[in-house]
């Protein structure tokens, strides 16, 4: 289960990250404030938390506000919570053709759903130790172990078995548009896809009536049957309500619904997924990133828990929404369509689609809109197009060294990342702000993420040496200011992925306080809290042979969205920025910011 921290850590925590952001006199402020909310109000809170949650053993303490927070945001989940991974190309380039490419991982994606739903799934495991615990003899034994005890036979070999209570929530599920909260709804009964193909919808059946998955040459017919249809795209094209104000999508479909689409919206809901077939090919990485986070608005439904999106050239992604569930699930449902697609391909180029009549299997959705639904959906196209033509992608290659020459050094490549994003930041705006790393609590019950805080009085100490006196320093005590960073984010991490973060500590708490309908007790209505949690520089970091690279909206619309990855001898870094701020040159600085790094680290001096 998901551990409560005591309240005295949690404090001690959220000190150290405020530190590298306030003044003397502000920290003195916010120092008080804290140490008052845990002799206090904070006190009685965390008692309350700690006997609600011994209460509720089936589940997490974060689990209701978690969902809450997602599910009662009003703004539109694209850009502001949907998230995108890019699958890398098929090695065997003529299998990236758009109709093989969608048949065979359509195929992958529904043999992944059966193999899940008939608990074949291997269980998603984290080895401290794989040459012990990722083997053969080790499943074998583990496999017959009652399930209430092999956990613990796991940890023994430093195996952590992760919480899989997410992946359920995959397939035929949608995000509801509800007044003031949100609704999550599974169909597993439905046996149908959803296509989306220049703003059109078509739905058929991929799973027959004894639950057998339709033969991939008649998925292959079906969806070549869709990407011949010469209908033109909608006048009004219904995916841009998915991008709207919640409570103003709410009524909207409260109106759709009123009118006479409730059948079509079920088909639309219940779908075991949305296939995105767009038709362009993609240009370069910029392109390719904005096309899978946020597209063109009419080929998508962001309420969908993800949508497969495959362009002509058979470049793929997945744009999934975030509230019921986190990027491991979507990880490893990536993984898995990656691997069986190219590896057991279930059609090829030679591969002749099935001589069924696909008009009568395929049902083309038609909606019926009156003239608010056609206002609705032409002031969210326009809503949209504005918000899309302020967000700015950038993207760069480091290729002066990654995850193998940091190790040798060492050095955690992770912290180095955060360490450049902290030095770029100082160069660019000559300050230290907010700054967010997601870290997975999946080796928990229920457990979502903790936020890991990489700004810390370190990597300033380090940032200010490296930005604004480089020739003060020796190259030695550089490398002791790198290895301090590395250090401390390293315990930061570890206590991160095991519950010991204050963040979601503090937001618990802070939902019970809100809960009583009093007033906020200070220690949240300093500004300096309000502050931390206005995060500047957001970041998330993933690496997998199934993923070329991922990306995110800022979280606020003066910050930076930073989705990066350290491979073993490169480092990519993908930036979204509004206006406000400048994300190419932030990444410049990034790229200035790792040289300087790199070299210290092989002991060469740095040019200013």
């Amino acid at each position: 289960r998901l551990p409560v921290p005591k309240l005295e850590d949690t404090i001690r925590r959220y000190l150290n990250a405020q530190k590298p952001l306030l003044n003397d006199d502000q920290f003195r402020k916010t120092e008080e404030l804290a140490l008052q909310f845990e002799k206090g109000v904070g006190r009685e809170l965390h008692e309350q938390l700690v006997a609600q949650d011994n209460q509720n053993k089936h589940t997490s303490y974060i689990t209701g506000p978690w969902f809450d927070m997602y599910l009662k945001s009003r703004e539109p989940v694209v850009l502001n919570f949907n998230a995108f991974m890019s699958f890398n190309p098929d090695p065997k380039s003529e299998y990236n053709d758009q109709l093989i490419r969608a048949t065979n991982m359509t195929v992958s994606a529904i043999r992944f759903m059966k193999t899940f739903r008939a608990g074949y799934l291997e269980p998603e495991v984290f080895h401290l130790n794989p040459e012990k615990s990722d083997t053969q003899i080790f499943k074998n034994i583990i496999r017959f172990v009652p399930s209430s005890v092999s956990w613990f036979g796991a940890y023994m070999v430093n195996a952590y078995p992760l919480d899989m209570s997410q992946y359920f929530r995959l397939f035929n599920s949608t995000r509801l548009p509800k007044p003031d909260k949100d609704e999550l709804y599974t169909d597993e009964k439905a046996k149908h896809l959803l296509v989306l193909r220049n703003g059109n919808f078509y739905v058929f059946d991929v799973i027959d009536r004894d639950g057998s998955m339709l033969k991939p040459s008649e998925i292959q017919a079906h969806l070549k049957y869709i990407l011949s249809d010469n209908s033109p795209a909608p006048a009004f094209p219904l995916g841009y309500l998915t991008s709207e104000n919640r409570d103003t999508w709410a009524l909207l479909r409260k109106n759709l619904l009123d009118n006479g689409n409730e059948e079509a919206l079920k088909k639309v809901d219940s779908a075991l997924f949305c296939l995105s077939l767009d038709d362009f090919s993609v240009k370069d990485f910029v392109h390719l990133s904005h096309t899978m986070l946020h597209g063109d608005g009419a080929n998508r439904w962001y309420d969908k828990s993800f949508n497969l999106i495959i362009t002509k050239d058979g470049t793929a992604g997945v744009n999934f929404e975030h509230s019921w569930g986190d990027g491991v699930a979507v990880l490893r449902f990536q993984n898995e369509v990656f691997k069986d697609s190219t590896k057991a391909p279930a059609i090829g180029p030679q591969s002749q689609p099935a001589s069924v009549d696909s008009s009568r299997a395929v049902q083309k959705l038609d909606f019926k809109l009156n003239d608010a639904l056609k206002t609705g959906i032409t002031k969210a196209k326009q809503k949209f197009d504005a918000t899309v033509e302020a967000l700015s992608l950038n993207l760069i290659q480091f290729h002066e060294g990654g995850k193998d020459l940091l190790k040798q050094k060492k050095v955690s490549p992770d912290a180095v990342a955060q360490l450049a994003f902290q030095m770029a930041f100082l160069r660019q705006y000559n300050q230290t702000v907010a700054t967010y790393e997601s870290c997975s609590t999946a080796a928990f019950k229920h457990g979502r993420t903790e936020t890991i805080r990489p700004a810390s009085v370190h990597t300033k100490k380090c940032s200010e040496a490296f930005v604004r006196e480089p020739s003060k320093h020796s190259t030695e005590e550089l490398q002791k200011l790198i290895a301090e960073c590395s250090k401390y984010h390293g315990r930061l991490t570890k206590e991160a992925a095991m519950g010991q973060g204050f963040d979601r500590h503090l937001f618990g708490l802070r939902c019970l306080a809100s809960s009583r309908g009093t007033a906020l007790p200070d220690f949240y209505q300093d500004p300096a809290y309000a502050r931390l949690n206005h995060n500047i520089i957001s970041t998330s970091t993933l690496v997998s042979p199934a993923v070329q690279l991922g990306g995110f909206g800022p979280v606020v619309s003066d910050g930076f969205g930073v989705g990066y990855q350290v491979h073993d001898d490169w480092i990519g870094c993908n930036v979204s920025s509004y206006p406000t701020r400048n994300g190419k040159e932030f990444l410049q600085c990034v790229h200035k910011s790792l040289e300087d790094i790199f070299n210290v680290l092989k002991g060469k001096k740095i040019s200013s």
